[in-house]
């Protein structure tokens, strides 16, 4: 049973080897001591490394959602196989659809592990649209669907009917099923429907331990179904060490490592092969030298166009990264809208609110998403205030780029019931406190020539 469940990963290959050889060690009395020794050193090294990065691998925040149907999966396949083995079987096979149960719960944290490595990518590139061709494990596809965001798709071709349904019915149980669409049938097929469908995807995962790996991986390439910036995720690309081992005549090692020579050999992309369970090789497009000859049919002109402003694309140059800004009435609705869209862009965010209380509130929450943040209490409608608050943001920061004056009120009584007193307090925070913001941060904009000041107001401001 051991040596069948650790043999999943190269290190588990190894170990298993280790163990014969361990095994070979004891039981001859010529084998010296030292020798044994050395041999145990390094069956612990091999033994202890999946198991560790396992553990250090494990998500700490794997919803109920996505391991209850990953457990379901577990045990539907088993006991399916274990029921179908049982009919008509000797009691030998019988022990074997029992230890065949055994490496699969053995091995089901190991997938868990495999599904946070692949949830790490989606997060990593930020994708929406993926796709899955092959054989990949149930609970690796709801790791990847618990990350995408709502409205987030994942495609995933199958050629075995019974894969499909196993996996949709273990997807039916998670909240995040919903993001996953199964294509059962000759996967050549689906391709071609999907390039027809002028689908396009951030990652695709191909399962290197499959017929037409090769061809699969060329229609990917081919008809431009990754979007930009984009990766190729290869599995079991090293197949436990034999893809670069001599003398080997498996065909399903030597289809693995045409796929890999074609890969490498390809131009138009870079890859890494990571030494990860069975092997996963990471692919993108290879970047655009200066001096590169495209083969087009049209001359293709290389300016600030092709390559961006100072080689940055259009959505990292509308990014604020090293700006300072602050949020007036930063503590809850708008202005908490506000402080967080910021921040997101890449802006330190000074939080200001009447109460210190839900100024703080929103700098933790900014704090948690890694938004440099500033929480202060300031009454705008006071000068003394206004400027306390920017000389603050001044000290910490340095300067302030950003003035986003939010702060407002709304006493929410008839005009013809408007007391004076509400009026002034109205106008007080609404005008006068606009006034003032915008003249002490502009001042500090106009002695480094740049700045923006956003004023906002809501609906409640027409009459």
């Amino acid at each position: 049973f051991l040596l069948i469940s650790i043999s999943e990963t190269l290190a588990g290959h190894i170990a298993e080897n280790l163990l014969k050889a361990k095994e070979i060690a004891l039981n001859d009395p010529r084998v010296p001591e030292q020798l044994r020794n050395y041999l145990q050193k390094a069956l612990d090294v091999a033994l202890g490394l999946d198991p560790y990065l396992d553990a250090m691998a494990a998500s700490k925040r794997y919803r109920f959602s996505f391991v209850t149907p990953c457990f379901c999966l577990v045990l539907r396949l088993g006991f399916f196989l274990f029921n179908d083995h049982l009919k008509g079987t000797s009691h030998f096979h019988c022990e074997q659809s029992i230890i065949f149960l055994m490496v699969l719960f053995s091995n089901f944290r190991s997938c868990l592990s495999t599904g946070q490595i692949f949830r790490m990518f989606v997060h990593m590139i930020r994708a929406r649209k993926i796709l899955l061709i092959g054989k990949l494990k149930g609970y690796s596809v709801l790791a990847i669907a618990e990350e995408l965001p709502d409205d987030g798709k994942i495609f995933a071709c199958a050629e075995e009917p019974y894969l499909g349904v196993n996996s949709q019915e273990a997807f039916d149980y998670s909240s995040d099923g919903k993001k996953i669409s199964m294509r059962v049938g000759p996967v050549a097929d689906t391709l071609e429907a999907l390039h027809a469908e002028d689908e396009h995807f951030d990652i695709v995962f191909i399962d290197a331990d499959q017929r037409n790996a090769v061809q699969y991986y060329s229609f990917v390439m081919d008809n431009h179904l990754l979007s930009m910036d984009a990766v190729i995720c290869v599995e079991n690309t090293l197949m436990k060490g034999q893809v670069y081992l001599e003398n080997v005549s498996d065909e399903n090692v030597l289809a693995v490592r045409k796929l890999n020579s074609v890969i490498n050999s390809d131009p138009r992309v870079e890859q890494v092969i990571l030494p990860v369970q069975s092997g996963l090789s990471l692919i993108r497009r290879s970047p655009v030298p200066p001096d590169a000859v495209i083969e087009s049919k049209a001359e293709v002109v290389m300016d600030d166009v092709f390559w961006g402003c100072s080689r940055r694309r259009i959505l990292e140059r509308l990014r604020l990264d090293g700006r300072v800004a602050y949020v007036t009435g930063g503590g809850q609705g708008i202005g908490r809208a506000f402080a967080h869209a910021l921040g997101e862009a890449g802006a330190q965010v000074a939080v200001v609110d009447l109460v210190l209380a839900k100024a703080e509130a929103v700098a933790c929450e900014l704090r948690l998403k890694g938004i440099k943040s500033l929480a202060l209490a300031a009454d705008v409608s006071k000068p003394e205030d206004v400027q306390r608050m920017v000389d603050a943001i001044v000290a910490r920061w340095g300067t302030v780029h950003i003035a986003c004056n939010n702060a407002g009120i709304n006493m929410n009584s008839a005009s013809e019931e408007t007391s004076l007193e509400e009026w002034d307090k109205t106008f007080n925070v609404n005008l006068r406190g606009l006034f003032l913001c915008c003249q002490a941060a502009g001042r500090i904009m106009l002695n480094q020539g740049y700045g923006k000041i956003i004023n906002t107001a809501s609906m409640a401001s027409l009459i």
